[in-house]
């Protein structure tokens, strides 16, 4: 290992410690949440955040909307935010946050050491206590959701949000406030759940899980097919129009990590179809990508919306096409064929 790569090591572990000083310097229009810093893409011009994240924790950083913008530390995110080289990167850093790693002329030679063996100490440490709270977090989000789901009602067909989208509850439940209650699984156990307020918006519970786990609609039988999806609504169409079952993802990112558990049920005789958005008026696209590379990760099938002419650009998803189609037949108006 040459001495600059390694360098550029000791900078990229020392600056953890600072991971959230120098993205909110980086990225000044995101925002904290949980464990990662979520902001708009400024080397491509987004015009919103959402598919940008830098993990806090251990610097690394992926772009759902382009596959080619990822990487494992904040030494390779500063290097594609600036366009630079990596030692420049490394060095820009070093500079700022007055590591002493590279010669600079204001610390001597002989205090690198010790700085590199305390970065690197604070890094394992970093971790060690991150993995402890996110456990524990995990086990008590875990231990509210059993709680909250043994107490809620079984939603009502007329609930506000299943009206708006035109599907039933399918075992859905209501808290007293009106909440639609999604229940997230993992290893069979319920895990996570999502809320769904009477207005569409939507919130997990603090520090649960999402990453791995899943919703499921209808019961998989061996041979037969599934369907691999992200949001609630999607599967309930799906899962209504075709009587398969529906494993909801909650989220672009989280499709190839169910598509793999899925593939791996019933001894992986399930026949997978990975049933994508076509976020079309977002740049690069992150529905189909996601929905490509899970597909492609696990062997399965892919599907999109067929968007019939005269359809509306906004409409990403297959329940968005299904609506479309029911209101123009509650109006008269001649049906398009739709996948």
């Amino acid at each position: 290992m040459s001495e600059v790569v390694a360098k550029i090591q000791r900078v990229s572990r020392a600056s953890l410690a600072h991971a959230e000083t120098l993205t909110r310097e980086w990225l000044p229009q995101g925002s904290r949440q949980g464990s990662e810093w979520v902001a708009r893409n400024v080397a491509r011009g987004d015009r919103a955040s959402g598919s940008f994240g830098v993990s806090l924790v251990n610097g690394k950083w992926n772009d759902f909307a382009d596959r080619n913008a990822h990487g494992g530390d904040l030494v390779s995110l500063y290097s594609y935010l600036h366009g630079c080289r990596q030692v420049d990167a490394a060095m820009a850093i070093d500079r700022r946050l007055a590591l002493g790693v590279f010669s600079w002329g204001a610390a001597p030679a002989t205090s690198q050491p010790a700085v590199n063996e305390a970065a690197e100490a604070a890094y394992r440490q970093r971790l060690e206590a991150h993995a402890a709270e996110r456990n524990l977090a995990r086990q008590e989000a875990a231990a509210r959701a059993r709680s909250v789901w043994a107490a809620a009602k079984p939603a009502g067909s007329t609930h506000p949000y299943l009206m708006s989208r035109g599907i039933p509850a399918f075992g859905l439940r209501q808290c007293q406030r009106g909440w639609l209650l999604v229940p997230l699984y993992a290893n069979g156990e319920l895990i996570n759940l999502q809320w769904i307020m009477p207005n569409g918006k939507k919130r997990f519970l603090k520090g649960g899980q999402v990453q791995g786990a899943h919703a499921p609609l209808g019961e998989p039988i061996a041979g037969g097919r599934m369907f691999v999806c992200e949001g609630w609504a999607t599967g309930a169409t799906l899962h209504r129009l075709t009587g398969d079952p529906v494993a909801c993802a909650m989220h672009a990112g989280n499709l190839r990590a169910v598509a793999e558990t899925m593939r791996g049920a019933l001894n992986g005789s399930l026949d997978l179809v990975i049933a994508g958005d076509d976020d079309r008026q977002t740049t690069g696209n992150p529905g189909r990508q996601a929905a490509n590379d899970a597909a492609l990760a696990v062997g399965a099938m892919v599907l999109y919306p067929k968007w019939p002419e005269g359809c509306p650009d906004d409409l990403t998803d297959f329940n968005d096409l299904y609506r479309w189609h029911r209101a123009r037949l509650e109006t008269g108006q001649a049906g398009d064929g739709h996948e």
